[in-house]
Parts: C-alpha cells; sequence; structure tokens
C-alpha cells in the first residue's frame, strides 16, 4: 500500500466513531414502511454538515407508472418520505464515476418481545452494535458516506464525481431507486453495502409479491357444514403453491446456482381472516413472496401462479364456483448474473485484498436488492459489498463493528483507484 493510500486509510481511522455515531442515529429512527421520514431527516443533515447536500428525489407515480419496473403498491410517498442524492463533483477529469446507493427503510421489528431490548436503542456489545436496520443497511449507509468523506479528509481531490445516494422502498418494491436512475442519477460504477459481507455480489434471483383473496360462506357453527371456511380452503393452494416452488428450482438452473440446494423460496408472509371464533369465516387473504431465476420473467411467473391458483381451487367443489382472486403488488424484479470479472468489480476486489491479503469470494443470493434498478434500467458496472450481519429481518439484528469500518476502507481505496485522486 502506497503512502496515499495510507492516509486515506489513516484517515477512515480517524473517522470510526463519525461512523458509528451516524449509524446509531440512523438505527434509532424507525423507518419502516411508511415511517422513513426521520431517517431521512437525519441523513439529509448529515449530508449536508459533511459538506454535500443532497437533493431530495420524489417517488412520482404519475411520472415512473408506465415504467416496466415500477412496482403499483400501497405505499405512501407523503411529505418527508423521499430519496437523497449528493453528487461530489469531479475536481478534475480523467477517472471514472462511482455511485453510492443505500436504503434507509427497514423491515418491522415485531413482535418486541424476542428482541433482548429495544430494536431502537442501538447498544455495542463484544465488538458488535445491535439494533433493527443496524446491519440491513444502515451501518453500510454510514460507511459509504464517510468512504467519501475520507477522500477529502485526506486532502485529495478526485478526478471524477461520486454520488451519495439514500433510497426508500427496498424492502418492498424499489420504487425509490427506479425513481433516481430515471431522474438521470448512475454511474460508471455502483456499490451497495448490503450486509452480506467482503464479497463480490455477482447473481440475484427474481423475487415477486402476490396476494390471493379466497371467499368463504359465513354461518353460525352450530351448522359449519352450510357454510365454507375461506381458512381452511386456502389449505390446497399453499400446497400447490408449495408444489410450484419445489418444481420451479429444477427448472432451467443456471450454473451459478447448481451449488445451491434450494436457492427460490416461496413464504407466506401475511395471512389475515376471520372475525369470530364461532362464525366460519367468510373471506381469507395471503400474501406471499415467490422467487426465480434469472432468465425468468416476472410475467412469465405470475401467469404461471395464476394458473397454479386456479387449477388448485378447480378441484374443489366451493372453489370451483368461487375462483379465488390472485393479484400482484410490490416486487417484480427479474434476477440477473454479472461478472466478476468486470473491471469495477476487479478495482473493488484489488483493493479489500490490499486491506485483508484475501481475494473477495463471490455471492450468488437467493434474495434481491436494489442493484435490479441500475442492472435492468442503467449503465453501470456494479455489485453489492458490504459489512457483515448477523439476524437481519429477525430479532436481536447486529453488525460487526470492523466489517463496518472494513467497508468503509475498502470503499474509500476504491474511489482512489477508479476515480483517481488528484492531488
Amino acid at each position: 500500500m502506497d503512502k496515499q493510500q495510507q492516509k486515506i486509510i489513516d484517515c477512515v481511522d480517524s473517522l470510526r466513531s463519525d461512523i458509528l455515531d451516524l449509524t446509531m442515529k440512523l438505527v434509532e429512527q424507525p423507518s419502516t414502511l411508511g415511517q422513513q421520514a426521520g431517517a431521512v431527516a437525519v441523513m439529509e443533515q448529515q449530508l449536508t454538515a459533511l459538506g454535500y447536500p443532497p437533493e431530495r428525489i420524489r417517488v412520482d407515480r404519475e411520472e415512473v407508472r408506465s415504467h416496466p419496473g415500477y412496482a403499483p403498491g400501497p405505499w405512501d410517498y407523503s411529505d418527508g418520505i423521499d430519496n437523497l442524492v449528493a453528487v461530489r463533483p469531479a475536481d478534475a477529469e480523467g477517472g471514472q464515476s462511482a455511485l453510492f446507493n443505500g436504503h434507509l427503510d427497514v423491515v418491522s421489528a415485531e413482535p418486541l418481545t424476542s428482541w433482548s431490548s429495544d430494536p431502537y436503542a442501538p447498544y455495542v456489545k463484544n465488538g458488535w452494535l445491535y439494533g433493527r436496520g443496524s446491519g440491513d443497511m444502515k451501518s453500510g449507509v454510514a460507511a459509504m458516506t464517510y468512504a467519501v468523506k475520507a477522500i477529502d479528509a485526506a486532502g485529495f481531490g478526485l478526478q471524477a464525481p461520486v454520488t451519495i445516494e439514500t433510497v426508500v422502498d427496498e424492502e418492498c418494491c424499489g420504487n425509490g431507486a427506479l425513481s433516481c436512475v430515471l431522474a438521470g442519477y448512475d454511474a460508471d460504477a455502483v456499490l451497495i453495502p448490503e450486509p452480506f459481507g467482503p464479497t463480490l455480489y455477482t447473481a440475484q434471483v427474481g423475487v415477486l409479491w402476490f396476494k390471493i383473496t379466497i371467499q368463504g360462506k359465513a354461518v353460525h357453527v352450530l351448522s359449519a357444514g352450510a357454510g365454507a371456511n375461506a381458512i381452511e380452503k386456502s389449505f390446497p393452494l399453499i400446497n400447490a403453491l408449495r408444489n410450484f416452488e419445489t418444481d420451479l428450482n429444477r427448472e432451467n438452473a443456471p450454473a451459478e446456482y447448481a451449488d445451491i440446494p434450494h436457492p427460490l423460496n416461496l413464504n407466506i408472509g401475511i395471512f389475515s381472516a376471520g372475525d369470530w371464533p364461532s362464525t366460519v369465516p367468510a373471506m381469507a387473504e395471503l400474501h406471499g413472496r415467490m422467487s426465480y431465476y434469472p432468465g425468468m420473467t416476472f410475467a412469465d411467473i405470475s401467469q404461471r401462479i395464476r394458473q397454479v391458483v386456479k387449477q388448485a381451487a378447480l378441484q374443489d367443489d366451493w372453489l370451483r364456483d368461487n375462483l379465488p382472486e390472485v393479484s400482484f403488488y410490490g416486487f417484480r424484479s427479474d434476477g440477473h448474473i454479472a461478472s466478476a470479472q468486470q473491471p469495477a468489480l476487479r478495482t473493488l476486489a484489488s483493493c479489500h485484498q490490499a486491506l485483508s491479503g484475501k481475494i473477495p469470494a463471490e455471492y450468488i443470493s437467493t434474495c434481491t436488492t436494489d442493484l435490479r434498478a441500475f442492472h435492468h434500467f442503467g449503465r453501470s458496472q456494479h455489485t453489492c459489498f458490504g459489512p457483515v450481519a448477523d439476524s437481519i429481518h429477525g430479532a436481536n439484528e447486529c453488525v460487526e463493528i470492523e466489517s463496518i469500518i472494513h467497508t468503509a476502507k475498502a470503499y474509500a481505496l476504491f474511489l482512489a483507484q477508479w476515480c483517481r485522486l488528484k492531488e
């Protein structure tokens, strides 16, 4: 490592407390769906204080509704729920541009009784920082932000612009990142510090959300046989979807997924039905998530899900005459596969190797990220590379502190090599 690089690394180390402080401030904000305004305000204040005043990018439904990447849904885009984009301009020409993207929204922490303490009161224990969103992905947002600051703190300029982008609604649809791409924010390289560790993320599955509404017939339980229990009528539909999941895992699996035993997962995430224990329920509603291989499309898989549900319903006397309603909202995100040999990824790999002495492994993902917006609708080379986290989306979520600092260092070195320094 040369003197310039060492100076940058030393600056990241000097900013350690600031990185952890921003992480904690963000974790303190319960930025679940529709409640992201507090985290947005914290990030806006922080970027401004660091000398990178951001622009607010709204999700304009009317503007993006006709775009193939838009995901319809009941999302709240009221005042304050905005994406933030700050551009550090180039000090000269000659380098390649970079964009760091991170999401501010988190999933629910319920049930709170599963947590050892308040999920929005972050604390440090044995080298790990705990709290909802600590790993997914507020620590990554802090790391990417201070990676840019470390370049300035070291007294260097850059020969290409760098964009710091924080977005909303990554956990449900990706409309935030898509809106930023459509607003013109893109770069030669896009890095997202998702908490999959210091790996090169080269593949992700497609993901869609669906809702099934089942109609039953309400009667008093004393004559239950005269009714139709909507809860029980859902059982064969779920079983049919499970069989579809099994079949889909066996179909045309890309080579990248050959060593993963069960890469495609169905999840029934929400189930609601009935309103009285002594009344046969007349309505049930279930919401699910299904993934599918890169190369498959939302249009195809959604149609197949409709057919699976219909065929299962036709086997039941009641459902045959009262077909369930299937609709789709939220994620409709096709997967992709990218090469780890792309110049941006090789540059990032060299930065990690300089810090750790190790070549980063490739990460083949069974989930989706905001890379989808940049891969399908942008122009960049791109990957995820971030901290090490545990129990994301679960109770007692936490992130390894040293991995946060490592991410910031790798990103700062990446800027020095990819954008090129100007002394």
